[in-house]
């Protein structure tokens, strides 16, 4: 049926034009509000006046608010082009008020009437279009639980201000309007998806702030942009207490970063902090350090052209990261501490002269029991406020002891000695001496807090990072933890690392928690909730430390485990994420359902990850989207493969896709499969790791890059047997290369293909 022969269509038609019409009367009058601040801002900059503490006020003010207004009025610019996205009808039981509201990116009011024309998807009356179904519903507001009845629930399409299409729904799973969403292609960027939301990712978004929050989502189970759009809740509801910038996201990379980079802005938020793992430790670190490429182990670990001492080698590698990420190494961090901390203050008593003012023994336990909870120097700080107190207490008693002796000195010269030149000789003595000691102590006293404080000498995070890694200490400290093959291991390697300046990613944490320890953090992080992101590739000891320095903080933490290509240094088991960072208190939360790709791709990729038999390893469940099957196309030899992937990619706009990944397990398969292609007069870029934005096209990626990224059309270079192997690692690089596509899986294979594909 046409929309125009729809019984509402006139109704609808009629809302629309209103809002429009009321969108651009209110667009007029916010342009000139912010046209009247801008120019109080700039005379009140202009003629500022330290003394006039009311100017000073109302710039503030003004500012303040000058920030705001800019933000509304780019809210409302966007939309007049979809002013909405659906509509819920209510009546309220108590009072029997129907209502017909409408939902979208931002609430609209009008001034005279005092009526919502638009209500905020953040809202929670809003929480009726998610999770709401016709007939009975409620919702829970500030007032308490408020009760009544769904009468209809519509989701509108609107583009350019033009009602396309309208549907009237019960749920929003399986519906018209969800399948036409996801039916769409690939872009370079993410997108919002406040129209489509479903109940279990609502009850994501909407979760308590304050408990830590960690989500298992299936692959394609919408966790970056859920994980966005909880932010916008957040900020929203919180918005007397919080501000945007006391959001930080953690996210892998910055080709990562710049994928999401538009979710946030469409959804009227910006000014969170986005920020790698890697950017962040630097910026606590206050260093600039050279990062070993990740990836280079990775790429190494997964190479499937390795002699036995490779082999040998790759598994020590991944022990050694293993050990490094673990909470084991957080202890024999924190071991090394307090050998660092027993030996920081010098072992000698702060005296004057002779004079004892404070004993080692009591600024030891200053040092380390009453002042423990402070960083060593901040510790140190509070030991030289004791020192100049003890000073300034004793200092006369000790000027008005040296002159009570000279005194009795003199006295007892008087009453031993008869009047002669030697007892005049002697007195003078006395006075001498006591007037020595007087200048001596009146002239150190001034600088004996400093010297003493002097000889306290840390040295940076790096240098007792050192210190550790590459001595006897090391070996000490970890025979209760490794043997002595990995011991020798991770020395020898770390030793290589710091003769060419380099850091690996394992390293971060532990520096990190050692400037901690020092000399704590110089600023108050303005953070208050942090949000990671393929959280699954961080390791306990990250999360750990995170928890730990960004104190008062709440998390929320999605990650997939079936994507753990990093697994020898990242996480396995949510629960133990759980039980040891946030010590059980915390909630863990499923996505199961995958709305990304098609049936036929995900039951394809399902039967790869369930090879492993891991129960935390939960497969995804596809939305109901059919698609083609999943194409196993096997050649003879790499040059076969690399004419048919050409054919394929020349068709591309024919078969009505924009973009196209095209996967290979490693960097050098690619860079060879790259040459050929060129060679046959496709040439195609590789994303490497290192670039800061992804343009969206045709790309060859490896394996492990792919993750978080989406396309109409993956074709998977080379699954051979040879190339892939059943370890965990290889069928999880496997499992994240096959759950890329939106519509179409084309995996090659040069010889006899790897077992577990044979029957897919």
């Amino acid at each position: 049926m046409s929309i125009s022969n729809h019984p509402d269509y006139s109704e609808e038609l009629q809302r629309l034009n209103f809002t429009l019409d009321y969108l651009k009367k209110y667009h007029s009058y916010i342009l000139k509000e912010k046209e009247r601040i801008d120019r109080e801002v700039d005379y009140n900059t202009k003629h500022f006046s330290s003394d006039n503490s009311q100017q000073y006020i109302d710039l503030m003010i003004n500012t303040t608010f000058q920030s705001s207004i800019s933000q509304r009025l780019v809210n409302i610019e966007k939309a007049h082009s979809k002013p909405y996205f659906a509509r819920v009808d209510f009546t309220e039981d108590k009072t029997g008020k129907y209502e017909k509201i409408y939902i979208g990116k931002l609430s609209l009011m009008s001034e005279d009437q005092k009526e919502l024309i638009i209500v905020d998807w953040r809202a929670p009356i809003a929480n009726l279009y998610y999770e709401g179904r016709l007939g009975e519903a409620n919702y829970i507001c500030p007032e308490g639980k408020i009760d009544g009845q769904i009468n209809l629930k519509r989701q509108h399409t609107i583009e350019e201000g033009i009602l396309k299409e309208f549907f009237d729904i019960d749920i929003t799973t399986n519906d018209e309007f969800l399948q036409a969403y996801l039916g769409a292609n690939a872009d370079s960027r993410l997108k919002d998806i406040v129209s489509t939301i479903q109940v279990e990712q609502n009850r994501i978004i909407r979760a308590d702030m304050w408990k830590p929050l960690i989500v298992q989502g299936a692959a394609g189970g919408g966790k970056t942009t859920i994980a966005l759009h909880r932010i916008a809740y957040l900020i929203y509801t919180y918005e007397k207490s919080f501000k945007p910038e006391n959001f930080m996201i953690i996210a892998p990379n910055r080709l990562f970063l710049n994928y999401i980079s538009e979710v946030l802005p469409e959804l009227g938020v910006d000014r969170v902090k986005q920020i790698t793992f890697e950017d962040f430790a630097s910026e606590l670190l206050e260093m600039r350090f050279n990062l070993k490429d990740p990836n280079e182990k990775l790429s190494a670990i997964i190479n499937s052209r390795q002699t036995d001492e490779d082999i040998k080698r790759k598994h020590l590698m991944m022990k050694a990261s293993r050990f490094k990420s673990s909470l084991d190494f957080k202890k024999l961090i924190d071991d090394y501490m307090r050998i660092v901390e027993d030996e920081l203050i010098p072992q000698e008593d702060f005296k004057i002269e002779d004079f004892v003012l404070l004993t080692y023994d009591e600024i030891r336990r200053l040092f380390l029991k009453e002042y423990k909870d402070l960083p060593m120097m901040k510790r140190v700080n509070e030991i030289k406020k004791h020192l100049n107190n003890r000073l300034k207490l004793k200092k006369d008693s000790i000027l008005s002891k040296l002159q009570q002796d000279c005194d009795r000195r003199i006295m007892s010269l008087k009453l031993e000695m008869p009047d002669s030149e030697e007892r005049h000789r002697l007195i003078v003595e006395a006075i001498d001496t006591k007037n020595k000691h007087i200048t001596n102590i009146n002239s150190y006293s001034k600088k004996a807090v400093k010297e003493y404080i002097s000889k306290i000498s840390p040295l940076k995070p790096l240098e007792y990072y050192k210190r550790l890694m590459t001595t006897e200490l090391f070996d000490k400290l970890a025979e209760k933890y490794i043997d002595k093959e990995l011991i020798a291991f991770i020395k020898s390697n770390q030793l290589e690392l710091f003769n060419s300046k380099l850091l690996e990613i394992e390293d971060l944490a532990p520096l990190t928690a050692i400037k901690y320890l020092v000399y704590g953090l110089n600023e108050k992080i303005q953070v208050k909730h942090i949000v990671i992101d393929e959280a699954q590739d961080f390791s306990l000891y990250q999360l750990y430390l995170l928890k730990q320095i960004i104190k008062d903080s709440s998390f929320t933490i999605l990650g997939d485990l079936s994507q753990g290509i990093h697994s020898y240094r990242g996480t396995k088991d949510w629960n133990e994420v759980g039980e040891l960072v946030f010590g059980n208190n915390c909630r863990l939360l499923f996505l199961e359902q995958s709305y990304r790709t098609t049936v036929e791709i995900m039951e394809a990729a399902n039967k790869v990850i369930k090879s492993l038999e891991d129960p935390n390893l939960i497969p995804a469940k596809p939305v109901i989207r059919h698609g083609e099957k999943v194409e196993l196309i096997i050649k003879n030899d790499m040059n076969e493969i690399a004419r048919d992937i050409k054919e394929k990619l020349d068709k591309l706009e024919e078969m009505g896709y924009k973009s196209a990944a095209v996967i290979c397990k490693t960097m050098d398969e690619c860079i060879e499969l790259r040459t050929m292609l060129k060679g046959l007069g496709k040439d195609i870029p590789i994303i490497s790791g290192n670039e800061k934005e992804y343009k969206g096209g045709i790309i060859i990626v490896p394996s492990y890059l792919s993750k978080g990224l989406e396309f109409d059309l993956v074709i998977i270079a080379n699954a051979s047997k040879k190339t892939y192997t059943n370890s965990e690692l290889d069928v999880k690089l496997l499992y994240v290369a096959m759950t890329r596509p939106l519509h179409r899986l084309y995996i090659y294979s040069a010889g006899e293909p790897l077992e577990l594909l044979k029957n897919i």
